[in-house]
């Protein structure tokens, strides 16, 4: 991570038919016996008396060929998993989706959120911003407040050991005369101003690549940037070594 402790340190998702059971033939009671002939001369040969009918096998029922599907009961819609109808309204600082490829810059608006100061250093970076986003959701689920954001480091300070950041979450609204959701955890904004966002995909141990490539941009725009810079969590916490990790990147050019 030495990259962004060095000068501006770089910042830089049936049909079923029931046919009806037909009466068995054998359940049909057998005709009547049909009267003997009188004899003649010379007499008839005799025919013998007709016995009951032969018993048919039934009739194995069929579905009309035109039947129609029974319209089912819609049944009540099935909840999402915990947490997923949160996740999906959660946005993130661009509202519009981020451009891997690309640079896109924009502008900033700044949101209600609740703020946690840290101390790190680089090698337990991703460790340590884990811990501080689980701590606040954890908070602000006892509270019962709702988070709308996806979760934003601010890099306030740096050098070569570490750095002081601020770890916080947007929220809807700051609730009325409260300054801080615990004694540690306060409630603030988040950045605002004139931006431009980069993306990192890839592991976050990764991420000094993607900052190296933020640098040579700048210098060939020839942009002079904040010294502090934001990352912004698309992905959730997993392993630093998650290739699927992805951050925005947003660096503040000095007006």
């Amino acid at each position: 991570m030495r990259l962004r402790s060095s000068g501006f340190l770089l910042v830089l998702a049936l049909c079923s038919s029931v046919a009806l059971a037909q009466t068995p033939p054998g359940a049909n009671p057998p005709p009547a016996p049909v009267a003997p002939a009188i004899p003649a001369t010379p007499p008839a040969t005799p025919q013998p008396a007709p016995g009951p009918a032969e018993p048919q096998t039934p009739a194995v029922p069929q579905a009309p060929a035109t039947a129609q599907p029974i319209p089912a009961t819609p049944s009540p819609a099935t909840p999402a998993g915990p947490g997923s109808a949160q996740q999906a309204g959660r946005t993130t600082l661009f509202p519009n989706p981020s451009d891997p490829t690309g640079v896109e810059e924009g502008v900033l608006v700044a949101k209600p959120a609740v703020v946690l100061n840290g101390i790190s250093t680089w090698d337990e970076a991703f460790a340590n911003l884990k811990s501080a986003f689980t701590r606040i959701e954890d908070e602000l689920k006892k509270a019962g407040i709702a988070p709308t954001g996806r979760p934003v480091t601010i890099f306030v300070d740096t050098d070569d050991n570490g750095f002081k950041y601020e770890a916080m979450v947007p929220i809807e609204r700051v609730p009325e005369g409260k300054t801080e959701l615990t004694p540690e955890i306060k409630f603030g904004k988040t950045p605002e101003g004139r931006s431009f966002r980069f993306v990192h995909k890839d592991a976050y141990d990764e991420i000094d690549g993607t900052y190296e490539t933020i640098t040579a941009y700048l210098d060939i725009k020839e942009i002079v940037a904040k010294d502090a810079f934001i990352e912004e969590y698309v992905s959730d916490f997993t392993d630093s070594q998650d290739t699927n990790f992805e951050v925005n990147i947003y660096v503040q050019p000095k007006e």
